[in-house]
């Protein structure tokens, strides 16, 4: 039936404002017009496709006029997403959290065995003198130095600041002021995040010489605790998959195999051992996919928990920052020192944090996708009941529920690529986009392109859907404080991206070809707490964290 209202006329026209705002100065003709309403499912009759056409020409120029004015990477739009749904309450946050350091902590023999150490252990060696952040900072460089070869994980080996840092920890400590835990401990940060004196390549041959002169707020925040920054590490091309310009990161436990995308370099350096800990990005899974193939466990945090200042931008409303480590409880102590408000970054929240290790699980209340679970006949699905039996035997008894339904969540990823498109504008405008070395169907430079032909009105539309899936996430979580789920396989990756709910993927085993597998906690908005808390319990009761990739 022909469309012929005014509101249909703004339909076509925002259509037409992503598909001719990368074309030539070549005219346009009302052919042109007629064809591309086949393209986003329109009809007009053509006294209003007349009446349309010459509104279009006076849009290209307001095009035009747009792209006099350069935007910098650190403008977010004026429309910011805000996760909270009608109805929620913050839940209740511990301030001052103190992070136990051991004192009977000694060298490993043989002395390779500290590539595995902890963040307390290695802590208390350099708290107790017993080594230098100097010798621990020069450990780990001649490992990163010693397997890049072979796992193509680092973009840049920060020798010159790196030891810089960690003399300066050493001088501190001597000098009786400790900073705390992460005080001297090396570390590495995926390259989207900006540190001056290095390229910021964002693993994209485009930008493989990119300097940038300022620090992102992560990277400052952990100086300022005394970390030592030691790498950074790959992300796939602009933050997609494990290919970058200079090969592809390989996962330490099959290097037959990719690491996974897109913190790839920061799953495969910490797993092999070549980090402590390192700082990953996620807008659809880029901290628990990595996290889950190189056998690590990885912290996704509430949306805003974390800034984003001076880092690489995807998707304004879904990337989030997090640490990825040796163990939940790795993963709480990097948190603690990243999280919080920032003035650059209007998105972020100011909220304390904290675990009360001591808290009975018993009292968490937990649920389970149980179909879902049920339904995975993989040996991951395998190795995921497992842990639910495991933690029967820690007196977990959780409820079945299923994830919301008439969602339509097959329509969402126009989200992520509108968005993605607004930021690389120039890039795919400028045709640096056809430099990128993965050109095929599911590369980013052809979801690049693509996304110059999402209609704005879709892209509302989706988000006023996103709005209902926000709600009834909301009413699935209200009554529970963790959700376990598969990490892959069912909606709840993508949903709770959607919805900027924290997630934890802890390892749960290997499987017959020595892969790593994993679940994943669900927790509620700005609870970050519950899903550590349980995640540590649960590692505690099991050795599956403490496996490590033969050969390093």
């Amino acid at each position: 039936m022909p469309i012929k209202s005014k509101t249909s006329h703004f339909v076509c026209l925002f259509s037409l404002i992503i598909l001719f705002s990368c074309a030539s100065k070549q005219e346009f003709t009302k052919r042109d017009v007629k064809k591309s309403e086949r393209l986003i499912g329109v009809h007009f009759e053509k006294e209003g496709r007349d009446t349309l056409y010459h509104y279009l020409l006076r849009n290209r120029e307001g095009y035009d006029s747009l792209r006099k004015y350069p935007l910098g990477n650190d403008v977010f739009p004026a429309v910011r997403f805000d996760p909270v749904p009608f109805g929620f309450e913050m839940p209740e946050q511990l301030e001052n959290q103190a992070w136990d350091i051991p004192e009977n902590v000694e060298i490993p023999e043989p002395y390779d065995v500290l590539a595995f150490y902890t963040i307390p252990q290695l802590a208390s060696l350099i708290k107790h003198q017993k080594i230098t952040s100097t010798e621990l900072t020069q450990f780990f460089l001649a490992r990163l130095k010693k397997y890049q070869p072979t796992l193509q994980c680092s973009i840049s080996i920060t020798d010159s600041l790196a030891l810089a840092q960690a003399k300066r920890a050493d001088d501190e400590i001597k000098n009786g002021k400790y900073r705390g835990i992460l005080h001297g401990i090396p570390y590495g940060t995926k390259d989207l995040m900006a540190v001056p004196g290095y390229t910021t390549t964002w693993g994209a041959a485009p930008y493989k010489n990119q300097m940038l002169n300022e620090t992102a707020t992560v990277v400052q925040k952990l100086e300022d605790a005394g970390a030592v920054l030691v790498a950074k590490l790959v992300s796939g091309a602009l933050a997609r998959g494990d290919v970058w310009f200079g090969g592809k990161t390989k996962n330490p436990w099959d290097i037959k195999q990719g690491a996974s995308g897109s913190s790839a370099g920061s799953g495969s350096a910490t797993s092999a051992g070549l980090v402590p800990f390192a700082l990953g990005t996620e807008t659809l899974g880029s901290i628990t996919s990595p996290s889950t193939r190189n056998g690590i466990t990885g912290l996704r945090p509430t949306y805003g928990r974390v800034s984003r200042h001076g880092v690489m931008s995807l998707s304004w409303s879904m990337d989030k920052v997090g640490p990825m480590g040796r163990n939940a409880e790795d993963c709480a102590i990097v948190f603690s020192f990243i999280q919080g408000k920032d003035k650059n970054d209007l998105t972020t929240v100011d909220l304390p944090f904290g675990v009360d290790w001591k808290k009975d699980i018993s009292d968490l209340k937990i649920a389970y996708f149980k179909k879902d679970i049920e339904a995975d006949t993989t040996e991951s699905g395998d190795n995921l009941r497992g842990a639910l039996k495991t933690m029967e035997e820690m007196g977990i008894h959780p409820t079945p529920v299923e994830m919301p339904e008439e969602i339509p969540y097959r329509g969402f990823d126009i989200i992520l690529r509108a968005e993605a498109g607004a930021f690389f504008d120039e890039l795919v405008r400028s045709g640096e986009v056809d430099l990128m070395v993965e050109q095929d169907f599911s590369s980013r430079a052809n979801s690049l392109r693509q996304s110059r032909f999402i209609p704005a009105v879709e892209y509302i539309q989706a988000n006023r859907q996103r709005q209902v899936l926000i709600q009834k996430m909301q009413d699935l979580m209200k009554d529970y404080d963790v959700l376990i789920s598969p990490t892959f396989g069912n909606d709840q990756l993508l949903a709770t991206n959607l919805t900027g709910h924290p997630v934890i993927a802890i390892p749960t085993g290997l499987d017959k070809e020595n892969h790593p597998t994993s679940m994943t906690f669900v927790g509620n908005l700005y609870d970050e707490a519950s899903i550590l808390l349980l995640a540590k319990a649960f590692q505690e009761k099991t050795a599956f964290d403490e496996l490590h990739p033969p050969g390093y």
